[in-house]
């Protein structure tokens, strides 16, 4: 169903123009994430100016995934606007799950990211509008690394990743050489270990969709992987993921994190430096590529009205309206989704971590390639893959905690990744 079909002509053009209230109150889904977590105050200004009250439903990352999915495919209408990525943007499109957005010239389009745009998009239609988007980086603490005699450099080895991580572990002090996500979940252990065993060569599929997870690239990134968090990383390592990392990082706690560059907008810890995501050898793919995007169910009853807070919330003038913000200012605007945001002088002056950001979105890989058959970094794009991703996560967080050998837990793992995709008739 198209939005112009369920909101006709002229609501189209009216959206088009400026705020259209078509409801009273909208239902939003958000991922509680530190930018998700602002817009709340930012968008008091949006009701002030247009009546509509919002109402926001704020979830762990995993728990959003579920429900917001289980609604959208069942059309049970829970929700006005949801957060959703790129894994899910163009394949909810295509099945019809999802509206197609179309702006007014004002909003300018064509100032999105390309790679944001694309990724968001199914056969050259956007499907969800991004937020912010994300690649991934190192992000270390220089005065550790200082004291230690360490250095990190872009694209760095893994080996030498390893061993900055060593020559900063302090635990008697508080201190872990290296933070990383264990947490299980398609979109949280296994966003950081896709991105390590793309880097050793690995990729979940061949060319016919069998999983690989069997092969000598996987034994090798999840040794690796288990080793350094095991030997460096804090205690509970399989229980932490984005938030809990962020935490123990502006604690202190941390040598050196591999994860989200907009991580970089809440970091308070002083003496922090980044550099481009280490490698073993083969640098495609070794930093993710992501967005959190604002979508609309299809046949929302509300769809004007979403449509119109999509756009404001998304908007070049968002971004002003958070720099000038009392409470965030120009280091916590919202990044990785416009580029003319990075040319925002207040911005450059404010955010330390800007040019790396860029430079890892701009060099994200997620095209198929002959090492992989499919798109996306960190995941692949197929209805399959959160089943297939989120099994596998299990598996990894159980041979991180110790529960299984690496060897067990990747036997179970293709195991089951197997059984999916015969289930879903690919070979």
């Amino acid at each position: 169903m198209s939005l112009k079909k369920t909101l006709g002509a002229a609501s189209v053009i009216a959206m088009a123009a400026g705020f259209v209230s078509a409801s009273e109150s909208l239902t939003i889904a958000i991922v509680n994430n530190g930018h998700m977590i602002n817009m709340q105050k930012v968008a008091e200004a949006y009701t002030a100016k247009t009546g509509v009250e919002l109402k926001w439903v704020s979830l762990e990352e995993g728990v959003l995934r579920e429900q917001v999915q289980s609604d959208t495919a069942t059309g049970g209408g829970q929700y006005d606007i949801i957060n959703i990525g790129m894994q899910e943007a163009p394949i909810w499109g295509q099945a019809g799950w999802i509206e197609p957005l179309d702006f007014g010239a004002d909003y300018d389009v064509d100032d999105i990211l390309p790679a944001m745009r694309n990724g968001l998009s199914y056969e050259g239609q956007l499907y969800a509008a991004p937020f912010y988007g994300e690649s991934s980086m190192v992000m270390y603490r220089k005065d550790l690394a200082d004291a230690a005699g360490v250095a990190i450099a872009d694209n760095d080895s893994w080996d030498n990743v390893r061993a900055a991580a060593a020559a900063m572990h302090d635990p008697d002090n508080g201190v872990y050489g290296a933070c990383l996500r264990g947490k299980p979940g398609w979109g949280d252990n296994m966003a950081f270990i896709t991105t390590v065993v793309n880097s050793f060569g690995g990729a979940w599929f061949d060319a016919d969709y069998k999983p690989q997870l069997d092969s000598d690239e996987w034994n090798a990134a999840i040794n690796f992987y288990v080793d350094l968090l095991g030997s460096y990383g804090p205690p509970g390592s399989e229980g932490n993921s984005f938030n809990e990392i962020l935490a123990l990082y502006n604690e202190g706690k941390c040598g050196l994190w591999i994860d989200a560059t907009i991580a970089a907008s809440f970091l308070t810890v002083d003496g922090v430096e980044y550099a481009q995501s280490p490698n073993a050898g083969n640098p495609v793919g070794a930093n993710w590529l992501w967005a959190w995007a604002m979508a609309i169910p299809a046949g929302s009853p509300n769809a004007g009205a979403a449509a119109d807070f999509i756009a404001w919330a998304t908007s070049k003038d968002y971004v002003q309206a958070v720099g000038a913000h009392p409470d965030f200012g120009w280091a916590k605007v919202p990044t990785g989704q416009r580029a003319s945001t990075y040319a925002i002088p207040e911005f450059q002056a404010a955010a330390r971590f800007a040019s790396a950001e860029l430079a890892a979105i701009e060099s994200a890989a997620p095209e198929a390639t002959d090492l992989k058959p499919y798109v996306g970094v960190q995941f692949a794009a197929i209805p399959e893959f959160p089943e297939v991703g989120s099994a596998v996560a299990q598996e990894m967080a159980a041979a991180l905690s110790g529960a299984k050998s690496v060897e067990d837990a990747l036997a179970a793992a293709q195991s089951a990744a197997d059984s999916i995709m015969q289930e879903a008739g690919y070979y």
